[in-house]
């Protein structure tokens, strides 16, 4: 199924669960969006993104960007647990080839190029998981702290620059979304 306001992406009903994506949202070709899936005002899933809602719920928040490559998928109910959506906070940042699964980031968490946070693992406001690193299942990176490594560990608390950049790689891919927009279509 596609969906005309994003020409080239996937945006595919799954068991009655349709995706639902904001008009000002960003949804790049090849992108993948299935089942019960919400993307907010103004966030953008880049080429090549796959977000499967087919077994729980994932949420995208308002800013909010998923770059190229990135997975985000979900834990199930199980007989013991009623699983693990994938919850995603205003002004976020994921990094590209990112894999998302289950977790939860509050608003402007940053995930690096080439993570993986799993089950149950939570981002506090403006935490950090840096590139390549690996959050195991249940882990909590608190408020405003960095953690690196495989597994991921806590190195430091971010500075005033960093937040910035932060800030600064939101408001950059909100700009760059409605460019790419603006080529898809013409204009």
């Amino acid at each position: 199924m596609t969906d005309p306001r994003f020409p080239g992406a996937l945006i595919m009903p799954f068991e009655g669960k349709i995706p639902q994506i904001d008009d000002s949202a960003f949804v790049a070709p090849g992108a993948r969006i299935i089942g019960d899936v919400t993307i907010g005002p103004e966030a953008s899933v880049w080429y090549n993104c796959v977000l499967r809602g087919d077994i729980h719920r994932i949420v995208v928040g308002a800013r909010s960007n998923v770059q190229d490559g990135s997975v985000f998928h979900v834990e199930g109910p199980r007989p013991e647990t009623e699983g693990e959506p994938t919850i995603i906070g205003d002004e976020c940042v994921i990094g590209h080839m990112a894999v998302v699964h289950g977790c939860q980031l509050a608003d402007r968490a940053f995930v690096g190029m080439g993570s993986v946070a799993m089950d149950g693992s939570r981002i506090a406001e403006g935490g950090m998981l840096g590139a390549g690193a690996l959050l195991s299942p249940n882990k909590m990176i608190g408020k405003g702290e960095i953690w690196i490594g495989r597994p991921a560990k806590y190195y430091r608390t971010q500075n005033e620059a960093q937040i910035a950049k932060i800030k600064f790689q939101t408001d950059r891919y909100c700009d760059l979304a409605q460019s790419h927009l603006g080529q898809l279509r013409g204009e």
